[in-house]
């Protein structure tokens, strides 16, 4: 027998995985076209740091825009924007605190949007952009 047939080969992905992080990656290309239609200056796509990942951070005008990107292929399960719950909200707000740290600007407003992203069918999508998603009484 061949000793390379004895080898464990790498777990290949699910096909719902696959399609899932597919979706998300053109979802996040569509709202980041969106955004600079509609003046937004994108400073950073898909930035990391301890506490997660931020879609997208941008200006809008002279407020910091920290931009959670939904996506789905239909609503069974809801709207995306309902997949932002109180627990996301957090998150978001760590995200910023850690990239806020490391920005150089003192004193700059800051804003949490939603851009959610339903798809209807072929390549057409209801996009939605909820500005300020995360009210303080949430």
């Amino acid at each position: 027998m061949d000793a390379t047939a004895t080898q464990e080969r790498p777990q290949a992905e699910a096909p719902a995985e696959c399609h899932n992080r597919e979706l998300g990656r053109r979802g996040e290309e569509a709202a980041a076209r969106y955004l600079e239609r509609k003046g937004f200056e994108i400073l950073e796509r898909n930035w990391e740091c301890a506490a997660g990942e931020a879609d997208i951070i941008a200006f809008d005008e002279d407020v910091l825009v920290f931009v959670e990107v939904k996506t789905r292929s239909n609503a069974d399960k809801g709207l995306p924007e309902e997949a932002v719950d109180k627990k996301k909200r957090e998150r978001y707000e760590r995200i910023a605190a850690a990239f806020l740290a490391t920005f150089d600007t003192v004193d700059i407003a800051v804003r949490f949007d939603v851009v959610s992203i339903l798809v209807i069918g072929g390549e057409r999508a209801l996009l939605r952009h909820h500005h300020n998603a995360f009210s303080a009484d949430e």
